[in-house]
């Protein structure tokens, strides 16, 4: 699956303000006003713009019904964290709620009337920046040359079932939110999921047949490159050339 790297979360570029925002931007954090937040902070309080108070296990059970198609799903310690800082900001208010099983209380979280203009303002001012692309996957077929026969078919093969899994809990989680009005663009969201995991399914389908291919002409034309053995970088390729002077 195409993830962006948790420990470093992008987004889009926050509005510096003077020297705090000029710091915030080097933070890689996104704000509004003279409160920069990181882009986690920015889906926790979107989750919680929904009007609904939730719980921090909610807000994981919703991120990872939602938030894990297309971003990621934050830990609990990070959910935590970001509600602590939230909170802190004044973006939103807790309560403690008894429990009728006798268990500890529950804390539950809720949105502010400054929260909800705070992520309306970066929903509607975030740059749009394009995604950052990690693919493990292509990453590991682009190393074919270093793998076993057959090694790159049976990747591809496990990244078609994962591809179709979540292209299916996709679909799933949609149907399921279209009972809910409030829940309208998410759903839209999980359809562009269901139909980004098929594509990637596909992609892979066509790659396998380009490995057919590939081994077709690799017999007829001699033994398989390995390390470098075989064949040459193109013309203009790094490393292809002399070094440059200086």
């Amino acid at each position: 699956m195409v993830r962006k790297d948790e420990s470093t979360e992008s987004g889009g570029r926050p509005e510096a303000v003077g020297r705090a925002g000029s710091a915030a931007a080097r933070e890689g954090v996104q704000g509004t006003g003279d409160r920069p937040l990181p882009p986690t902070s920015w889906a926790v309080l979107g989750l919680l713009s929904f009007e609904r108070e939730l719980s921090g296990y909610d807000l994981k059970k919703w991120a990872d019904w939602s938030l894990s198609f297309f971003y990621w799903s934050p830990s609990f310690s990070q959910i935590y964290g970001e509600l602590k800082r939230l909170e802190g900001a004044g973006y939103v208010t807790s309560r403690s709620v008894p429990q009728a099983t006798g268990n500890r209380d529950k804390r539950v979280y809720a949105i502010t009337d400054e929260g909800r203009a705070a992520v309306r303002e970066w929903a509607r001012g975030a740059a749009v920046e394009p995604p950052v692309l990690k693919h493990g996957v292509m990453l590991r077929i682009w190393l074919g040359h270093l793998l076993e026969a057959d090694q790159a078919k049976d990747i591809l093969r496990e990244h078609q079932a994962y591809a179709e899994k979540m292209g299916d809990r996709a679909r799933v989680d949609g149907e399921a939110a279209e009972s809910e009005p409030s829940w309208a663009y998410p759903r839209l969201v999980l359809r562009w999921a269901e139909r980004y995991y098929e594509a990637e399914r596909k992609l892979a389908e066509d790659m396998l047949a380009d490995l057919d291919e590939l081994a077709r002409h690799e017999g007829a034309s001699g033994a398989r490159a390995e390390g470098g053995t075989a064949g040459s970088p193109r013309e203009g390729a790094p490393g292809s050339g002399e070094e440059e002077a200086g």
